[in-house]
Parts: C-alpha cells; structure tokens; sequence
C-alpha cells in the first residue's frame, strides 16, 4: 500500500501543474483572439478535465461495472458543483455572467432531467427494466450537439467580469502547447491518481457503487478541481465557473451518451438519491446566483455548498451496508 499511496501523491502532483498550463494556455487565447473566458472553460477546458470520466466509463461499462459508471458520472457531478465550488469560491469569490445564470445553469440542469426520464423506464414509461438504451446515449448525444452549436454561437458575444490579475498572452504556439501539454498532464496524472486510488479502496473492502460515487468520482475529477482551484487564485473565475458547469454537461450527455452507445447498461434505481442530489446542488448554484451579490458566490455560500458535499459523502459511507 505505499507504493501506491506515493504514486497517488505523484498523480495529484502532476495534475496541479497541468491544470496551472491549461489555465494559462487557455486565458492567453481566450484573450488575444477576443473569445470569453467563459466560452473556452465551457468547451477547451472541459473536455480536457472531463477526459478521465470518459476512460474510466468505458473501461468501466465494458468491464460490466454499471453502477461504477454511472456512479462515476453521477459522483463526479457532485463533486464538482459542490466540493470544486465549494473552495474555488473559498479561494476568491466568483463573479459569473449573466448568461450563465441564464442558460448555462438551466441546461446542465435540463441535462440532468433528461437523464432522470431516460433510465427511470419503469417509473416513468412503466417499462419492464431501467437501463440506458442506445436510444437514450443517442438522445443524450443529441442534446450535447445543440449544447455545442450554443457555445459556438455565443463564443464571442460574452464579456468577461471580475477584477481579476491580467492575463498574459503567450506567442500562439506557446500557448497551445501549454494546452496540450497541459490536457496530457491531466490525463496522466488523473489515470495514475485513480488506479491507485481504486486500488487502495479495493484493499479497504469498498462496494462498487460507493467506489464509483467517491473514489472513482473524486479521482476523476481532480482535474476539475485543480483546474478551477487554479482559477480563482489567478481570478480567472469565468473559467473556474465555466469548467465546472460545462465539465457536468459533458459527463451527463458527452461520457454517458458515448458510453451507452458502446455498451447498453442497466441502471440502479439506487443512483436517484445521487441523481437528485446533483439537481439539488444546480438548483442551488442557480439560486445563489440570484441572491445577496447577485451572479456571484461568495465565500459563505461558497461554505454552505462544500458543507453539503461533506454531508452527502458522510452519508454515502454510514449507508454503505445498505446502498450498495
């Protein structure tokens, strides 16, 4: 177990510096070719931190491990709306634009509900199972292209808010290679983080289903949290909120939807409590945005969202004995 507890080490190291390329790279091209920060958060960034969720998946679902995969999914929704916020906004309160609040935020939770409907077949069709037909990856596909031809259509109309630091803006070949070195970093050190993670777990005795809500899921998303943590200390808080939003919608519709049109799963009724949860934490999100300093969270309800993700996974683990 040391070995592996030192190359987890290794793994969170080398996410954090990647994350620190990313956000770099990123900022610089957003601002010398006029594109929002907001804008490259919601597509570069996140589908760079949203690379693991997807290896994981696959591997997951092909393997049969249904409940790790959406567990992953699902997990890892959580995480990032509650615990990546969480201290993003502990570290500098993060300013969003309007449209975020308004479309944004509306349409991961919109994704959220079109999954619900998707694999609950005997709840709300009265089917005979619950799973994630081809039918359905392809509805949620569906879905992730308008996503993308939404961003590819506001790409430039965004303005970016906050007071933060200037950017700096690298030669183009700079900065593109800060991205991609900095995307292969995440990759990398998210694959070392997770397989010894899981490793660790395993050797503890954890049920699939818990693994892939918290280990599989906090592991996968540790380039979210390096990435957006990264962020708000530069006071870069458009891609901070950017990534998280737009790394939820990618899990949902993107991971899933791929992953369901390689390998139909069955779907665990169970997931619903941690289905509601990630709808709960978006409604939240979108709540906090118009309350107090309207479209920006502040420290305290950047609190109350990391004391929720503590209460959820201290649930998660009391329950273990009966919610596997």
């Amino acid at each position: 177990m040391v070995l592996e507890s030192l190359l987890l080490i290794a793994g969170f190291i080398i996410l954090i510096k990647g994350a620190d390329l990313l956000v770099s790279g990123a900022s610089s091209i957003a601002s010398k070719f006029n594109i929002s920060n907001l804008a490259i958060g919601l597509t570069v960034v996140s589908l760079g931190t949203s690379a693991p969720e997807l290896l994981v998946n696959i591997m997951s679902a092909t393997k049969g491990y249904n409940d790790a995969a959406f567990g992953n999914v699902l997990g890892s929704n959580n995480f990032n709306l509650l615990l990546i916020l969480g201290i993003s906004g502990i570290i500098f309160p993060l300013v969003v634009q309007r449209k975020t609040v308004q479309y944004e935020v509306p349409i991961s939770i919109g994704a959220i509900l079109l999954l619900f409907v998707l694999v609950n077949d005997q709840m709300v069709w009265g089917g005979a199972t619950n799973d994630l037909s081809r039918f359905d990856s392809a509805l949620l596909l569906g879905f992730f292209g308008l996503f993308m031809l939404y961003v590819v259509r506001t790409m430039k109309s965004a303005s970016d808010y906050g007071d933060g630091e200037p950017i700096k803006i690298y030669p183009t070949s700079l900065s593109v290679g800060y991205i991609a070195v900095g995307l292969a970093m995440l990759l990398g050190g998210g694959k070392l983080a997770v397989e010894n993670a899981v490793s660790l777990a395993q050797y503890f005795g954890l049920s699939e289903r818990l693994i892939g809500l918290t280990v599989l899921a906090a592991g996968t998303s540790l380039p979210e949290l390096a990435t957006s943590a990264v962020a708000a200390f530069k006071k870069n808080t458009d891609i901070a909120i950017g990534n998280v939003v737009g790394s939820n919608i990618f899990n949902i519709c993107l991971i899933l939807g791929t992953t369901g049109m390689i390998n139909p799963m069955p779907y665990n009724m169970a997931l619903n409590f941690d289905m509601t949860i990630v709808l709960m934490g978006s409604l939240l999100l979108m709540l906090f945005m118009f309350t107090l300093s309207q479209r920006k969270l502040d420290r305290l309800e950047a609190v109350v969202l990391l004391t929720g993700y503590i209460i959820y996974t201290v649930y998660l683990i009391s329950n273990e004995g009966i919610a596997v």
